[in-house]
């Protein structure tokens, strides 16, 4: 059987398990990757070459720094300390609550951050009576938005960048997302605060809701180191081309920085590791490796553009490649979702002589507009019970914001990364 006729039919079963989750995300993707290689496709070194790429060495670093921002209680008390300003007016509660939560988004779990705010806010709602879904859902929203921000801010981001950089391409900065991320969480901002928060069922919160239990006492030393680090590593990576060091390591320094002052154990350090990610991300690049050797790429790009027609404009591509990517991102993990149509992408591009950088950053972006399913997200699932919300909630609120989103994506992304750069 021709090789590239193989790597589409495991495409095809690794997407139908991606989709249905029957087996565990991370044995998928390293599933697929060993049957490329039992069927020849691949050679054994390519099987496992994801395991020794340097993004999965900046995943595990900033998983660790991410861990000691919650573990210091850093994370807590920025978010507390904004939340509890606004003060009790629905409006500026959710303002705040939301800009709060796409900073921390940007440089940490948009999961831990919604996990640590999530009983501020129910408390705040209860004592002020006022509804709690609306901000729930904002803030679930933020967290998902806030993840564009940066390049360590969700995994399909530093997957483009990865899989631009295994095609022999530049890889995205690290603050280039922000072009798109800003506008896009300024635009999700907006719509919570206006047409978003009247789509909410206003439910109120139970006042048993979280049992109060004590936490390790706040250590202000170990914040302030905490944050310390942090500054650096960023800056570190902003720099990379400047000082030299790359973004792998400016993470793993941090990573150490953290363990060796103490903000966060070692146990801690590998308990906040998110290994699901790690092995995720490490089966799917010798997917995408494959896909561009054998030409099942190709083959899927033909297709592609069959449809679309010979010629696609560049806004086609973009709607159409978005219209994919948030699709499959909505009933599955936007990392798989990215990483299955990251090669396509590439392929796409190539296929028409045009840049790849828009059709990835169209597919990263679209990825992480998981709105409209309580199941597309780990926050969309967080606040569920607590906000008290229906299936049909999220589709109400979140298809419109989806909208909103290609929209933006239409507009800006042409402008920042154009289709035939002079």
């Amino acid at each position: 059987m021709d090789s590239a006729v193989i790597t589409l039919c495991v495409l095809c079963v690794a997407g139908f398990f991606f989709a249905t989750e029957l087996i565990p995300l991370a044995v998928t993707a390293m599933g697929a990757a060993i049957l490329l290689g039992l069927f020849g496709v691949l050679t054994p070194a390519q099987v496992y070459s994801g395991l020794s790429n340097s993004t999965v060495v900046l995943f595990a670093g900033m998983f660790v720094i991410g861990a000691a921002m919650f573990q210091t209680g850093l994370a807590q008390k920025i978010g507390v300390t904004v939340v509890k300003k606004a003060g009790t007016d629905e409006k500026k509660l959710m303002l705040a609550l939301m800009v709060i939560t796409i900073v921390l988004s940007g440089v940490s779990s948009n999961t831990a951050t919604v996990a640590c705010l999530m009983p501020v806010v129910v408390q705040i709602c209860i004592a002020a009576h006022i509804p709690v879904s609306s901000q729930l859902m904002g803030m679930a929203l933020a967290a998902n938005v806030g993840g564009t921000l940066t390049l360590i801010g969700t995994p399909p981001n530093i997957l483009m960048s990865a899989t631009l950089e295994t095609s022999g391409y530049s890889p995205f900065g690290f603050f280039e997302f922000a072009l798109i991320g800003i506008p896009l969480s300024v635009a999700g901002v907006l719509y919570m605060m206006t047409a978003g928060r009247r789509l909410c069922p206003h439910n109120y919160a139970d006042n048993n809701l979280f049992d109060q239990e004590s936490a390790e006492p706040e250590n202000p030393r170990k914040m302030l180191i905490c944050a310390i680090i942090l500054v650096c590593v960023v800056v570190a990576m902003v720099l990379e081309k400047d000082i030299g060091v790359p973004m792998q390591t400016s993470a793993i320094i941090g990573a150490l920085a953290c363990v060796l002052t103490g903000c966060v154990t070692e146990k801690q350090a590998y308990q906040g590791i998110d290994w699901v990610t790690i092995f995720l991300f490490a089966g799917m690049l010798p997917l995408a490796s494959a896909m561009d050797k054998s030409g099942a790429g190709k083959m899927i790009a033909d297709f592609v553009i069959g449809l679309i027609g010979s010629e696609p404009s560049p806004m086609i591509i973009v709607v159409a490649m978005f219209i994919l990517s948030c699709g499959l991102t909505q009933f599955m993990s936007n990392t798989a979702s990215a990483a299955l149509l990251a090669p396509i992408g590439i392929s796409i591009a190539q296929s028409i002589g045009a840049s790849p950088y828009p059709v990835l950053m169209t597919i990263g972006i679209a990825a992480s507009c998981a709105f409209t399913t309580p199941v597309a997200t780990p926050p969309n699932t967080l606040v569920l019970g607590p906000g008290k919300f229906r299936f049909i909630d999220y589709v109400k609120v979140g298809i419109p914001m989806v909208i909103v989103a290609l929209l933006v994506c239409v507009v800006v992304i042409p402008i920042f990364w154009p289709f035939f750069p002079g």
